[in-house]
């Protein structure tokens, strides 16, 4: 079995690795590392939590262990998809390195400016950074790219469903030809592919297969719901998510809520905060510095429970996640073992209950499909009054304010007794509004249908009176 010490990693990284307590590499890394540090271009292929952070920060560090950084021009790049990944990033560079003497800087939105300008401007060996931070740093004329040695895009796969492709093509285009590159993604889509074929030279391919089956120490399950009416799915389903954490009661230490669109992500945090639930959102439309809060209150164990998108939990590693709850089928089935493998590290144990509803039906069975199991049914555990309740409500709450149809129903004030009423009387209906009188002298008391109260009075004569003479 391949170490880290049969790697030809530096002395002073290998001696960070052993405190760190790692020994043994992952496949990835052990496929990875030896052609990065012969000066290779990579190409590896593998999902999130397979050590692909390690394979590409040990031989850069490696690397870039002689040689000192100018100012503005940092020697190396690294380029992530979302914040909570480029600072998962940094982590790892500080645990790795704490024996070499390099800088690094981490640009990300939400963070001065001016801070990060102060970074740049002394030198890093080391840039982490988001695509739009950077490309914003560049146009301000703070930065110059023309001193990269090598560059690492990881998450490839993520910055195409976040558009950022054509920013990744621009930063290259702002490198040297002759740097080293080193590309990650979980999938090869083929606009992943075009990108290789581009600006990778005869790259090093090692490819990770991508895990298809759950954790056996992880317990699964899924509601099957049906919403009594459409506009009130939103509101009903939150009321099953609140029955599934009820149900697991003490044993749910802490949990991560995945929802597949933002808003839903908010709407969900704040109607478990009104029911009393320790509840917080982060997805990325949040300000960084509320974000971060979030997290590492998470982390901390303040935090119970996390509602997050996707994207937001990419490079969120908290190893003792007792529950993930699926509020949202995922749309790729990737997605659901990658969201439920946040659970159930390290040999622990964890539960994961998947909210299923008939239009994700489809997207379930990929699911039960890729993992090549039937995942458990599990009753509603909707309490009995609450789906009573549900279907004496008449009024369906607006789409923008669904969180406000969570709160428990007030009672409504008894109708007035008939005696109560007021005594309205009514109007003669003998005028032309309600009765008419005929030429012929005869009262109609009928109503013709249709006309309202202003019926012409040519329309209550008889035929005969109509055409007489």
């Amino acid at each position: 079995m391949t170490k880290f010490s049969d790697l030809n990693l530096n002395p002073k990284v290998l001696k960070a690795i052993s405190e760190a307590g790692y020994e043994t590499p992952t496949p990835i890394q052990a496929g990875a590392i030896p052609p990065a540090l012969e000066g290779k271009d990579v190409l590896g292929i593998a999902q999130t939590g397979t050590g692909k952070t390690a394979s590409f920060t040990l031989p850069m560090l490696s690397l870039l262990a002689r040689g000192r950084a100018r100012a503005r021009m940092p020697r190396s790049l690294v380029l992530c998809p979302t914040r909570e990944l480029a600072a998962q990033v940094a982590e790892n560079f500080d645990t790795y390195s704490k024996h070499l003497k390099l800088t690094k800087a981490l640009l990300i939105g939400g963070v001065s400016f001016k801070e990060q300008d102060a970074l740049i401007d002394k030198g890093v060996d080391v840039l982490i950074a988001t695509p739009g931070r950077l490309l914003d740093h560049f146009e301000r004329g703070k930065l110059l790219l023309t001193g990269v040695q090598v560059m690492v895009v990881d998450e490839a796969d993520r910055m195409l469903d976040m558009g950022f492709i054509p920013d990744i093509e621009r930063i290259f285009s702002l490198t040297p030809f002759t740097r080293q590159t080193l590309f990650f993604s979980a999938t090869m889509a083929p606009e992943i592919e075009r990108i290789t074929n581009t600006f990778l030279s005869a790259p090093a391919r090692i490819e990770v297969a991508r895990q298809a089956t759950a954790s056996e120490t992880i317990e699964q399950g899924v509601v099957m719901f049906k919403a009594s009416r459409r506009d009130r799915e939103g509101s009903e389903k939150r009321r099953v998510l609140r029955g599934l954490i009820d149900m697991e009661g003490d044993a749910c230490t802490n949990a991560i809520i995945f929802c597949n669109r933002k808003t839903d992500v908010d709407i969900t945090a704040k109607s478990l905060k009104k029911y009393g639930y320790d509840a917080a959102p982060i997805h990325g439309d949040l300000d960084q510095s509320q974000r971060t809060r979030t997290l590492d209150s998470f982390r901390n164990g303040e935090l119970r429970i996390l509602v997050a998108s996707d994207v937001a939990a990419r490079g969120l590693d908290v190893p003792s996640v007792s529950h993930v709850f699926n509020f949202d089928v995922p749309g790729h089935a990737e997605d659901y073992v990658h969201r439920i493998g946040r659970t159930g590290r390290a040999g622990r144990e964890g539960k994961a209950f998947t909210i299923c509803t008939p239009r994700d039906e489809k997207a379930f069975d990929a699911v039960e499909a890729l993992i090549q199991k039937e995942i458990p049914r599990v009753e509603n555990p909707a309490k009995p009054e609450e789906r009573k309740s549900r279907r004496k409500s008449d009024k369906p709450a607006p789409e923008k304010e669904q969180a406000e149809a969570d709160q428990p129903q007030k009672a409504q004030p008894a109708p007035k007794a008939e005696s109560e009423k007021p005594n309205r009387e009514r109007s003669d209906k003998s005028s032309s509004r309600g009765r008419s009188r005929g030429r012929s002298g005869r009262d109609r008391d009928d109503n013709v249908v249709g006309m309202g109260d202003h019926m012409p009075s040519f329309i209550a004569l008889s035929f005969e009176e109509r055409y007489a003479g």
